[in-house]
């Protein structure tokens, strides 16, 4: 296991599914996380007691990151109780935090600035505004989504989605002279608090779904969180502009029946 002691990690969008599941492996590697949460103030602190009484270190910080003030009010907090603690600087920042919407038809305006807000210039911004925080030979790992190597019907999301994508490519070029290193994991179908019901109520689409998965399941946060682990230990040092897909082999072949 991966050995984060003495470090720091914020973890947006961390109160629930993947986000959680990237808090509790860090905080069990060692790191001090700062869990983020956009609204729900009540499962952040779940979390945090569910690491605590794991032994690990959190606290939760809460932020409206459809906005850069958002941004800067998180970074100031994260980075005065990482002080209070001891520690001056930020070692990891995942930028997890984002949402879907609705098909190509029914976006509005409206929708698509928030959601590009959210999932794409947050994670801008909170690079940019995290620097002087962040340490020499530091991790930034962001959360995409396999959704950019298909086509889908939530094409703002995916969009979103692909700038990050981008985006990170170019900051590990820009950020290496600092020995920081810069990578974005893609999940595929993920199984979470939010998507488990909605999947047991529709058997025919998780049927889909896992007949188009090469390993034959959903996926777990579990699953996604071991890859940031690793992303975010020593042993990535050698990583950096990578686009890593966490998704079981997803779409990889045509489905049952058509591949013959």
């Amino acid at each position: 296991m991966p050995d984060l002691k003495g470090r720091t990690a914020l973890v947006t969008g961390s109160s629930r599914g993947i986000g959680r599941g990237i808090a509790e492996r860090l905080a069990a590697d060692g790191a001090l996380v700062a869990v983020h949460y956009g609204h729900d103030e009540q499962a952040a602190r779940e979390t945090v007691t569910h690491i605590r009484e794991r032994g690990g270190e959190a606290f939760a910080v809460g932020a409206d990151l459809s906005t850069v003030a958002g941004v800067d009010g998180l970074l100031a907090e994260a980075g005065s109780t990482f002080a209070d603690g001891g520690r001056d600087r930020l070692d990891v920042l995942v930028s997890n935090a984002g949402f879907s919407t609705t098909f190509f038809e029914a976006t509005t305006p409206e929708i698509f600035d928030r959601l590009f807000a959210v999932n794409a210039r947050a994670p801008f911004f909170l690079v940019q505004r995290a620097l002087p925080l962040l340490a020499d030979g530091g991790r930034v790992v962001s959360v995409s989504s396999a959704a950019v190597r298909v086509a889908v019907a939530d094409v703002a999301y995916t969009m979103a989605k692909a700038a990050v994508v981008a985006m990170n490519r170019t900051l590990a070029h820009l950020l290496g002279e600092r020995g920081i290193t810069v990578n974005t994991v893609a999940p595929g179908a993920v199984d979470t608090d939010l998507t488990a019901a909605e999947r047991r109520e529709q058997p025919e689409t998780r049927q889909v779904i896992i007949d188009m998965t090469a390993l034959g399941r959903i996926g777990t946060p579990a699953d996604v969180a071991d890859v940031v682990a690793f992303l975010a230990s020593d042993d990535a040092r050698w990583v950096t502009g990578q686009l890593i897909e966490v998704s079981g082999g997803l779409f990889l072949g045509l489905p049952p029946g058509l591949a013959h």
